[in-house]
């Protein structure tokens, strides 16, 4: 077993450390009221946080893991500048697009500079610089370093905040065989890293978001303080985000076609109004909402027994920004609010939703008249339609492409692996010549994992009654070592021995040799649950026994301190 005992023992008599019994303000989340009430952090302001100490310990823990996963991948670590001159964001066309806006600033001599939220234009332009010929491909270059982002409601103490350390990392190749070979040596590196952290992940399809690119997966640890939604199929076939999740959507027969028909709707304005007027099932009735796509209006239209996704939409249009539009934009545009419909309007486009030409036909739809819908309205008769496009949102209960049914987990998103393709190599000017002497653009990956996300997503899943639970492997210490009876010489010295071999051994220790009650050592030893605990107090010492207290088997035995030595022994040659 790899103990990770390489930031060492320490004594608490000597050491920056403090509990609260009070949780912190605006709390949502287990995590956020453990590392706060254990001292691993201390927030500076809204989404920015210190890492105190022992809270650092376990950081870098789970960087280690990171780094030797990463180099046994075959990764190159680089470090690169968390300040980046706005120019390189203008090349990849990201300097006004990215979401969360990006933290700008004036250097004292007039640069634009961009406080980087991810390197993608960085290490585009250091590849660039430095790549000539197909025999320099392929690499992956990765690094740990600070990122910041202007999250608009940073939440859940470090699971969603706007500085934060990440491992980024990045592969480039001459062509799509070797990038899916580098995105699967990414994927296993992950799984590896997961797992040595003991969290239990699920790969799922993801959308890109403002990294792009042609393909992503995010990695999922499922947990109910979770803000992701995932859809799952029963077989275990398929899983993916809500956002990007498809469907199998309900066919209907075709109905023979109905004479279109002006009809009265008094006060329906909504769907449910309408459906209860009319005495109608929702597939019935074609649902149409404005949005507001950057600076123009678009039309999506849906049959009104599924919901529109609006991620998807964004992504089909390929818009920054997508909001419903205001009841001033849309009576501008000559629609009536509650009567919406694509019938007789040319001066904005629509996109139709796959569902509205699965039938049954002969539906409701707004008139754009007050209070008044069509009846009998045929897709194919009554209007002109060049595609049919996916922008409904997947929910538990659907059935996947494989006809399986969908259950929908909340979790917490611990990792994101994307395939860039040339998205930022062709505008960057990152290209090889091939062995014709031809030049290319190198192909890209890009993957990412938030350390300190990773750090609260394992207390999220290992936390219970007001206790942490880390894995040993990431644990700030392995044991918890206590002198009940610090002013007593046998005490001390038994517990200056057993801190010494244990120390000597690969573990690392927290001795705490505080001259405080024993009551708040219990209370601290509790709160930060360790692995394991040993105590050693005047009671048990006249009996030549310490106590040890194993965590995962919660169990203590009463021990001499050879067999405390033999115990861990056998935990150190435990395989990995």
């Amino acid at each position: 077993m790899n103990i990770n005992s390489f930031l060492g023992s320490k004594k608490l008599s000597n050491y920056f450390w403090k509990t609260y019994r009070e949780d912190p303000q605006n709390i949502e989340t287990e995590s956020h009221r453990l590392l706060h009430r254990s001292g691993f952090i201390s927030q500076v302001s809204s989404g920015i946080f210190s890492f105190l100490p022992i809270g650092w310990r376990s950081i870098e823990k789970i960087k280690n893991i990171i780094r030797e996963e990463m180099n046994k991948s075959g990764a190159l670590e680089i470090n690169m500048p968390v300040v980046q001159p706005s120019d390189l964001w203008n090349k990849s066309d990201r300097i006004d697009t990215f979401i969360p806006p990006l933290a700008r600033f004036s250097d004292r001599r007039n640069n634009d500079m961009v406080i980087a939220p991810t390197h993608e234009e960085t290490v585009t332009d250091l590849v660039s610089k430095n790549v000539n010929s197909y025999r320099d491909l392929p690499f992956t270059l990765y690094q740990i370093q600070t990122k910041y982002r202007e999250e608009p409601r940073p939440r859940a103490g470090l699971l969603r905040v706007r500085e934060f350390e990440m491992k980024d990392a990045y592969s480039f190749d001459i062509n799509e065989e070797g990038l899916d070979i580098s995105y699967k040596k990414m994927i296993e590196a992950y799984n590896n890293i997961f797992q040595r952290c003991s969290t239990d992940v699920v790969i799922v399809d993801a959308d890109s978001g403002a990294i792009g690119g042609k393909e992503s997966n995010e990695f999922i640890m499922l947990a109910e303080s979770g803000e992701d939604i995932v859809l799952l199929s029963e077989d275990k076939n398929y899983a993916a985000n809500s956002e990007k999740a498809v469907f199998l959507k309900q066919e209907y027969t075709l109905e023979r076609n109905e004479k279109l028909e002006l009809i009265d709707t008094p006060n329906c304005k909504t769907i449910d109004d309408l459906r209860k007027f009319l005495s109608i099932e929702n597939n019935k009735i074609l649902k149409t909402i404005i949005y507001k796509a950057d600076d123009k209006l678009i039309g999506c239209v849906i049959r009104s027994d599924y919901t529109l996704n609006e991620t998807k939409i964004r992504n089909h249009i390929k818009a920054t920004n997508l909001k419903i539009a205001s009841d001033n934009e849309i009576i501008k545009e000559g629609f009536i609010p509650g009567y919406i419909s694509p019938v007789n309007i040319k001066n904005i486009s629509f996109l139709y939703d796959e569902s509205v030409n699965l039938g049954p036909g002969n539906f409701i739809i707004g008139s754009n008249i007050s209070e008044k819908h069509y009846k009998g309205f045929n897709i194919e008769r009554d209007l002109v339609i060049a595609e049919f496009v996916d922008i409904a949102e997947a929910k538990e209960g659907y059935l996947s492409k494989e006809r399986s049914k969908l259950i929908a987990k909340k979790g917490i998103e611990v990792g994101h692996v994307f395939k860039l393709g040339t998205s930022y190599t062709s505008k960057m000017g990152a290209k090889f010549s091939d062995k014709d002497g031809q030049y290319k653009d190198i192909l890209m990956g890009c993957y990412g994992i938030g350390v300190g996300r990773l750090l609260a997503a394992c207390i999220e899943a290992n936390n219970s009654e007001n206790k942490m639970n880390l894995p040993l492997s990431i644990s700030p210490f392995s044991i918890y070592l206590a002198a009940l009876q610090t002013n007593d010489d046998e005490v001390m010295k038994l517990s200056e021995k057993v801190y010494s071999v244990l120390s000597e051994m690969g573990f690392d220790l927290l001795f705490d040799d505080r001259d405080i009650q024993t009551g708040v050592k219990f209370n601290d030893s509790d709160l930060l649950s360790l692995p394991y605990r040993i105590v050693v107090s005047k009671r048990n010492l006249a009996n030549g026994l310490l106590e040890l207290y194993d965590r995962d088997t919660d169990k203590t035995h009463t021990v001499n301190i050879e067999q405390i030595i033999e115990f861990f022994k056998n935990i150190k040659n435990q395989p990995h």
